[in-house]
Protein backbone atom coordinates (compact mmCIF):
# COMPACT_ATOMS: atom_id res chain seq x y z
CA UNK A 1 0.00 0.00 0.00
CA UNK A 2 1.38 3.53 -1.04
CA UNK A 3 1.76 6.32 1.36
CA UNK A 4 -0.50 8.29 -1.26
CA UNK A 5 -3.50 5.77 -0.46
CA UNK A 6 -2.59 5.85 3.74
CA UNK A 7 -2.95 10.05 3.99
CA UNK A 8 -6.37 9.47 2.13
CA UNK A 9 -7.23 6.77 4.96
CA UNK A 10 -7.43 9.87 6.84
CA UNK A 11 -10.60 10.37 5.82
CA UNK A 12 -11.37 7.13 7.71
CA UNK A 13 -9.83 7.98 10.43
CA UNK A 14 -12.36 11.12 12.32
CA UNK A 15 -15.49 12.56 11.42
CA UNK A 16 -13.77 11.67 13.85
CA UNK A 17 -13.30 11.32 14.60
CA UNK A 18 -12.43 9.10 12.96
CA UNK A 19 -10.62 9.90 10.58
CA UNK A 20 -8.13 11.52 8.65
CA UNK A 21 -6.77 13.25 5.37
CA UNK A 22 -5.51 16.74 7.27
CA UNK A 23 -2.58 16.44 8.32
CA UNK A 24 0.05 17.86 6.33
CA UNK A 25 0.66 22.12 6.45
CA UNK A 26 -1.97 24.22 6.16
CA UNK A 27 -0.44 26.13 3.47
CA UNK A 28 1.03 23.03 1.26
CA UNK A 29 -1.06 21.66 -1.37
CA UNK A 30 -1.93 18.42 1.44
CA UNK A 31 -5.03 18.89 2.80
CA UNK A 32 -6.95 15.94 1.02
CA UNK A 33 -10.27 15.79 0.05
CA UNK A 34 -13.80 15.15 2.44
CA UNK A 35 -16.07 16.10 0.39
CA UNK A 36 -16.64 19.26 2.72
CA UNK A 37 -17.25 17.00 5.60
CA UNK A 38 -13.84 18.49 7.36
CA UNK A 39 -12.86 20.85 4.93
CA UNK A 40 -13.95 22.88 1.95
CA UNK A 41 -10.96 21.33 -0.37
CA UNK A 42 -12.11 20.59 -3.88
CA UNK A 43 -15.61 22.02 -3.29
CA UNK A 44 -16.86 24.28 -5.37
CA UNK A 45 -20.04 26.39 -7.40
CA UNK A 46 -19.22 23.93 -9.88
CA UNK A 47 -20.27 21.11 -7.66
CA UNK A 48 -22.34 22.61 -5.47
CA UNK A 49 -20.14 22.77 -2.73
CA UNK A 50 -19.76 18.70 -2.45
CA UNK A 51 -23.65 18.64 -1.52
CA UNK A 52 -24.75 15.01 -2.54
CA UNK A 53 -27.48 14.44 -4.97
CA UNK A 54 -30.81 13.40 -3.42
CA UNK A 55 -33.66 11.39 -5.93
CA UNK A 56 -36.50 11.23 -5.85
CA UNK A 57 -38.49 8.95 -3.05
CA UNK A 58 -34.71 8.69 -1.34
CA UNK A 59 -35.52 9.71 2.44
CA UNK A 60 -35.05 13.17 4.14
CA UNK A 61 -31.26 13.63 5.88
CA UNK A 62 -30.73 13.18 9.44
CA UNK A 63 -28.85 15.51 11.77
CA UNK A 64 -26.73 15.24 14.89
CA UNK A 65 -28.12 17.15 17.91
CA UNK A 66 -25.97 20.30 18.95
CA UNK A 67 -24.43 18.84 22.03
CA UNK A 68 -24.25 15.34 22.33
CA UNK A 69 -21.95 12.20 24.15
CA UNK A 70 -22.23 8.54 22.94
CA UNK A 71 -20.13 5.05 23.59
CA UNK A 72 -19.19 2.97 21.30
CA UNK A 73 -18.40 -0.42 20.42
CA UNK A 74 -15.56 -0.90 17.42
CA UNK A 75 -15.52 -3.79 15.02
CA UNK A 76 -11.98 -4.33 13.56
CA UNK A 77 -13.60 -6.64 10.64
CA UNK A 78 -10.57 -8.27 8.79
CA UNK A 79 -12.63 -11.89 7.75
CA UNK A 80 -15.60 -12.18 4.70
CA UNK A 81 -15.97 -8.70 4.77
CA UNK A 82 -16.28 -8.60 0.95
CA UNK A 83 -19.24 -10.37 1.24
CA UNK A 84 -20.74 -8.58 4.04
CA UNK A 85 -20.30 -5.28 3.71
CA UNK A 86 -21.14 -2.30 6.67
CA UNK A 87 -23.33 -1.23 8.09
CA UNK A 88 -23.22 -4.13 11.00
CA UNK A 89 -25.75 -4.76 13.77
CA UNK A 90 -23.88 -5.32 17.26
CA UNK A 91 -22.99 -7.44 17.41
CA UNK A 92 -22.22 -8.15 13.20
CA UNK A 93 -25.08 -10.62 12.93
CA UNK A 94 -23.44 -11.17 8.94
CA UNK A 95 -20.11 -12.35 10.76
CA UNK A 96 -18.70 -14.48 12.78
CA UNK A 97 -16.80 -13.74 16.23
CA UNK A 98 -13.82 -15.02 14.38
CA UNK A 99 -14.03 -12.28 11.52
CA UNK A 100 -13.47 -9.50 14.19
CA UNK A 101 -11.72 -8.04 17.13
CA UNK A 102 -13.56 -6.05 19.55
CA UNK A 103 -12.95 -2.70 21.72
CA UNK A 104 -14.32 0.29 23.53
CA UNK A 105 -14.50 4.35 23.49
CA UNK A 106 -16.54 7.13 23.29
CA UNK A 107 -17.48 10.73 21.28
CA UNK A 108 -17.92 13.82 22.69
CA UNK A 109 -19.42 16.86 20.34
CA UNK A 110 -20.18 20.41 20.83
CA UNK A 111 -21.09 22.41 17.46
CA UNK A 112 -21.17 25.44 19.82
CA UNK A 113 -17.71 25.37 21.29
CA UNK A 114 -15.35 28.64 19.98
CA UNK A 115 -11.24 27.79 20.40
CA UNK A 116 -9.19 30.22 22.15
CA UNK A 117 -7.64 31.58 19.19
CA UNK A 118 -10.46 31.82 17.26
CA UNK A 119 -9.34 29.57 14.40
CA UNK A 120 -13.08 27.68 13.63
CA UNK A 121 -15.62 26.78 15.60
CA UNK A 122 -16.91 23.14 17.00
CA UNK A 123 -15.35 20.33 19.10
CA UNK A 124 -15.09 16.46 18.84
CA UNK A 125 -13.29 13.67 20.68
CA UNK A 126 -13.11 10.31 20.11
CA UNK A 127 -11.51 8.24 22.69
CA UNK A 128 -10.70 5.12 21.47
CA UNK A 129 -10.16 2.65 24.98
CA UNK A 130 -6.92 0.72 25.36
CA UNK A 131 -6.86 0.06 21.49
CA UNK A 132 -6.17 2.99 19.24
CA UNK A 133 -8.01 3.26 15.64
CA UNK A 134 -6.42 1.57 13.49
CA UNK A 135 -5.46 3.46 10.55
CA UNK A 136 -1.80 4.04 10.86
CA UNK A 137 0.50 1.06 9.12
CA UNK A 138 1.61 0.36 13.01
CA UNK A 139 1.04 -3.65 13.96
CA UNK A 140 0.23 -2.97 17.56
CA UNK A 141 -2.50 -0.55 17.94
CA UNK A 142 -2.87 -1.72 21.78
CA UNK A 143 -2.51 1.51 23.58
CA UNK A 144 -5.36 4.00 24.79
CA UNK A 145 -5.77 7.47 22.45
CA UNK A 146 -7.69 10.22 21.63
CA UNK A 147 -8.45 12.54 18.58
CA UNK A 148 -9.72 16.19 19.56
CA UNK A 149 -10.99 18.69 17.07
CA UNK A 150 -10.87 22.02 18.24
CA UNK A 151 -12.77 24.72 15.39
CA UNK A 152 -10.35 24.01 12.50
CA UNK A 153 -6.78 22.13 14.72
CA UNK A 154 -6.91 18.15 15.77
CA UNK A 155 -4.60 16.98 17.96
CA UNK A 156 -3.69 13.32 18.51
CA UNK A 157 -3.38 12.57 22.29
CA UNK A 158 -1.87 9.15 23.81
CA UNK A 159 -1.82 8.34 27.93
CA UNK A 160 0.82 7.44 30.16
CA UNK A 161 -0.39 4.51 31.22
CA UNK A 162 -0.03 2.76 28.19
CA UNK A 163 1.72 4.97 25.23
CA UNK A 164 3.82 3.33 23.13
CA UNK A 165 7.31 3.81 23.91
CA UNK A 166 9.10 7.26 22.40
CA UNK A 167 5.43 8.71 21.35
CA UNK A 168 4.80 12.09 22.94
CA UNK A 169 2.05 12.60 24.80
CA UNK A 170 0.55 15.25 21.97
CA UNK A 171 1.42 16.00 18.28
CA UNK A 172 -0.63 18.42 15.76
CA UNK A 173 -2.79 15.71 13.68
CA UNK A 174 -3.95 18.63 11.16
CA UNK A 175 -4.22 22.16 11.02
CA UNK A 176 -7.85 22.15 9.12
CA UNK A 177 -9.97 19.30 10.60
CA UNK A 178 -13.03 20.95 11.53
CA UNK A 179 -15.99 18.61 13.20
CA UNK A 180 -18.39 17.30 10.88
CA UNK A 181 -21.12 20.13 10.91
CA UNK A 182 -24.74 19.06 12.36
CA UNK A 183 -25.90 18.61 8.47
CA UNK A 184 -22.84 17.23 7.84
CA UNK A 185 -24.24 14.10 5.82
CA UNK A 186 -25.72 16.17 3.14
CA UNK A 187 -22.39 15.95 1.83
CA UNK A 188 -22.75 11.60 1.96
CA UNK A 189 -24.21 10.23 -1.11
CA UNK A 190 -27.42 8.09 0.22
CA UNK A 191 -26.69 4.25 -0.15
CA UNK A 192 -29.81 2.17 -0.70
CA UNK A 193 -28.00 -1.06 -1.00
CA UNK A 194 -26.27 -0.49 2.06
CA UNK A 195 -29.65 -0.23 3.54
CA UNK A 196 -30.92 -3.22 3.50
CA UNK A 197 -27.96 -4.93 5.01
CA UNK A 198 -29.12 -4.90 8.39
CA UNK A 199 -32.76 -5.60 8.00
CA UNK A 200 -34.08 -2.40 6.24
CA UNK A 201 -33.92 -0.22 10.02
CA UNK A 202 -31.66 2.27 8.97
CA UNK A 203 -30.37 4.75 6.53
CA UNK A 204 -26.91 4.19 5.03
CA UNK A 205 -24.63 7.08 3.44
CA UNK A 206 -21.21 6.18 1.93
CA UNK A 207 -18.59 8.00 0.06
CA UNK A 208 -15.97 5.62 -1.36
CA UNK A 209 -13.03 7.47 -2.97
CA UNK A 210 -11.04 5.06 -5.69
CA UNK A 211 -7.89 4.31 -4.83
CA UNK A 212 -4.95 3.05 -7.18
CA UNK A 213 -4.34 -0.91 -7.22
CA UNK A 214 -6.48 -1.29 -3.97
CA UNK A 215 -10.10 -1.03 -3.15
CA UNK A 216 -12.03 2.02 -2.67
CA UNK A 217 -11.31 3.94 0.63
CA UNK A 218 -14.72 3.84 2.59
CA UNK A 219 -16.24 6.72 4.62
CA UNK A 220 -19.89 5.88 5.65
CA UNK A 221 -22.44 6.77 8.31
CA UNK A 222 -26.09 4.40 9.31
CA UNK A 223 -28.49 6.48 10.80
CA UNK A 224 -31.64 5.19 12.44
CA UNK A 225 -35.13 5.25 10.02
CA UNK A 226 -37.30 5.84 13.13
CA UNK A 227 -37.14 9.22 15.14
CA UNK A 228 -37.01 7.93 18.96
CA UNK A 229 -36.55 9.68 22.40
CA UNK A 230 -33.14 9.71 24.13
CA UNK A 231 -34.86 10.43 28.01
CA UNK A 232 -33.47 13.71 27.90
CA UNK A 233 -36.46 15.89 27.52
CA UNK A 234 -35.21 16.69 23.64
CA UNK A 235 -37.80 15.66 20.67
CA UNK A 236 -37.07 12.17 19.35
CA UNK A 237 -34.51 12.40 16.26
CA UNK A 238 -32.82 9.86 14.38
CA UNK A 239 -29.97 8.71 16.01
CA UNK A 240 -27.23 7.78 14.49
CA UNK A 241 -26.51 3.68 14.52
CA UNK A 242 -23.05 3.32 13.26
CA UNK A 243 -19.76 5.07 11.43
CA UNK A 244 -17.72 2.66 9.45
CA UNK A 245 -14.43 2.79 7.56
CA UNK A 246 -11.26 1.83 5.70
CA UNK A 247 -8.18 0.85 7.69
CA UNK A 248 -5.03 -0.13 7.28
CA UNK A 249 -4.26 -3.05 5.76
CA UNK A 250 -0.38 -3.26 5.72
CA UNK A 251 0.23 -3.64 9.26
CA UNK A 252 -3.08 -3.36 11.30
CA UNK A 253 -5.25 -5.54 9.37
CA UNK A 254 -8.09 -3.48 9.72
CA UNK A 255 -9.51 -3.99 6.15
CA UNK A 256 -12.91 -2.28 7.31
CA UNK A 257 -13.73 -0.62 11.48
CA UNK A 258 -16.99 0.16 12.35
CA UNK A 259 -18.14 1.67 15.34
CA UNK A 260 -21.52 1.06 16.38
CA UNK A 261 -23.66 3.87 18.96
CA UNK A 262 -24.24 2.77 22.37
CA UNK A 263 -25.81 5.08 25.10
CA UNK A 264 -26.07 7.59 22.58
CA UNK A 265 -27.50 10.82 24.12
CA UNK A 266 -28.06 14.73 24.23
CA UNK A 267 -26.04 15.90 26.27
CA UNK A 268 -23.08 18.87 27.12
CA UNK A 269 -18.92 17.34 27.44
CA UNK A 270 -17.75 18.38 30.53
CA UNK A 271 -14.21 20.30 28.58
CA UNK A 272 -12.46 19.42 32.08
CA UNK A 273 -12.40 15.75 31.09
CA UNK A 274 -12.55 15.84 26.94
CA UNK A 275 -11.34 19.59 25.04
CA UNK A 276 -8.94 20.87 28.07
CA UNK A 277 -6.84 18.12 27.52
CA UNK A 278 -5.40 19.68 24.76
CA UNK A 279 -4.20 22.56 27.26
CA UNK A 280 -3.15 20.10 29.49
CA UNK A 281 -0.96 17.62 27.03
CA UNK A 282 -0.04 19.88 24.21
CA UNK A 283 3.47 22.20 24.04
CA UNK A 284 2.98 25.29 22.27
CA UNK A 285 2.81 24.61 18.90
CA UNK A 286 3.01 20.69 18.86
CA UNK A 287 5.10 18.88 16.64
CA UNK A 288 2.95 17.74 13.56
CA UNK A 289 1.91 14.25 13.12
CA UNK A 290 3.64 11.77 11.34
CA UNK A 291 1.82 8.56 11.13
CA UNK A 292 1.84 7.14 8.07
CA UNK A 293 5.40 6.42 6.73
CA UNK A 294 7.88 4.71 9.03
CA UNK A 295 10.99 4.22 7.21
CA UNK A 296 10.92 1.42 4.88
CA UNK A 297 14.47 0.03 6.64
CA UNK A 298 12.33 -0.78 9.85
CA UNK A 299 10.75 -3.96 10.21
CA UNK A 300 7.35 -4.11 10.65
CA UNK A 301 7.66 -5.46 14.42
CA UNK A 302 9.94 -2.40 15.11
CA UNK A 303 7.20 0.02 13.18
CA UNK A 304 5.36 0.85 16.52
CA UNK A 305 8.48 1.80 18.70
CA UNK A 306 9.74 4.41 16.46
CA UNK A 307 9.11 7.31 16.95
CA UNK A 308 7.08 8.70 14.10
CA UNK A 309 5.40 11.84 16.33
CA UNK A 310 8.56 14.56 16.40
CA UNK A 311 9.11 16.17 13.35
CA UNK A 312 12.76 14.85 12.94
CA UNK A 313 11.29 11.41 13.21
CA UNK A 314 13.71 10.17 15.66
Amino acid sequence: MNASFLKRLLLSALLLCSSQVLWADQNSDNVYFTMGVHNDKGCTIANNYCVAKRKTGEPSDPSFPATWISDWTMYRVFNNYKDNPPPYSNPPSTLKPADYTVSKGSTYYDINYVPKDGDGQGAMMEHYEKYCLPIFPIKDNNYTCSFVSLGNKAYFLTYPEDRPKDMPACCMFSPMNHPPAQDFIRHLPYDARRSQNIGASVQAYALEIPAKNSAPVLFGYAFNKQATSDGSGQPAFRHPQSFYFSGDVSDANAPIISQNYVNFRVAKPDPATTWDQVAQMCPNNPPPCKLFNPPSSLSNGKRAQWNQLTPEGK
